[in-house]
């Protein structure tokens, strides 16, 4: 790792750590609220004294100018309320989770095919769709006919009409598949994609910065999407141990 990366993940981390300070009420911890409270979520020295680290070394961390402990960070997770996924991210950030193998985009491709039934697409880390089976041309719109810079998943979701037809309530889905993203994003900051998806949907639309702006992580559940005309689907997430970071979307019909 070279010394700009790793910085670029210092920052990453001070940011995602201020963001969640941000979020927890002191009445999360067993502090009062004062009236004259102008911080948002916990102070700086709030958040120390929760964790036992010293007040300097915490803003440190949160300005991204230390390195640290997995100690410290357990700590620090514990007072702001970090959920599993949150907490191995930030370690993942620090750099005490061991890191993800290079992507290889066409590795699982052949599984697609042995879904004939069921719509399934191949996403990338940034969900930039890399190949797809005949079943997934059914109920979406065909990718084939799509500018190949549009490609992404998460970002035709928010934009495109003929999408948002086929998906009427797409909000949740988008959602999740961005917190998802999200665990990639900010542990590879100098990645273009990344940078390139999320300025096109800060451009596109900026009435959802609220969104795009959220520091929240988290792994993909299944859950369950209703399609016009073709009904409800539950949507699963695949990983294959030879396509690190990419990920298959499975969309199974429900019957009943």
């Amino acid at each position: 790792m070279t010394d700009t990366h790793r910085l670029a993940l210092r920052r990453e981390l001070g940011t995602f750590l201020r963001a969640h300070r941000e979020r927890v009420a002191p009445a999360d911890v067993g502090l009062p609220a004062t009236p004259r409270r102008r911080t948002p979520g916990l102070r700086r020295e709030e958040v120390a004294a929760l964790s036992g680290v010293g007040v300097a070394w915490y803003t440190w961390l949160e300005q991204g100018r230390v390195d640290t402990s997995r100690e410290v960070l357990d700590a620090v997770s514990r007072t702001l309320r970090l959920d599993p996924d949150a907490h191995h991210h930030v370690l993942r950030l620090a750099g005490l989770a061991p890191p993800e193998r290079a992507e290889d985009p066409t590795a699982a491709r052949p599984l697609l095919d042995t879904w004939p039934d069921r719509a399934a697409v191949l996403l990338d880390g940034a969900l930039s769709m890399t190949a797809w089976n005949t079943a997934y041309t059914g109920l979406w719109p065909d990718p084939a006919a799509i500018p190949p810079a549009r490609r992404n998943l998460l970002l035709l979701l928010a934009t495109d009409p003929d999408h948002q037809r086929r998906l009427p309530d797409w909000e949740p889905l988008a959602m999740d598949l961005y917190r998802h993203t999200r665990t990639h994003a900010d542990t590879r900051p100098q990645d273009p994609a990344f940078r390139t998806l999320t300025t096109a949907l800060a451009t596109e639309r900026p009435d959802l910065e609220a969104w795009w702006s959220c520091r929240s992580v988290g792994a993909f559940t299944s859950r369950t999407a209703h399609f016009t005309p073709a009904g409800p689907h539950t949507v699963s997430m695949l990983h294959t141990p030879d396509a690190p970071g990419s990920a298959i979307l499975l969309f199974s019909r429900r019957v009943g």
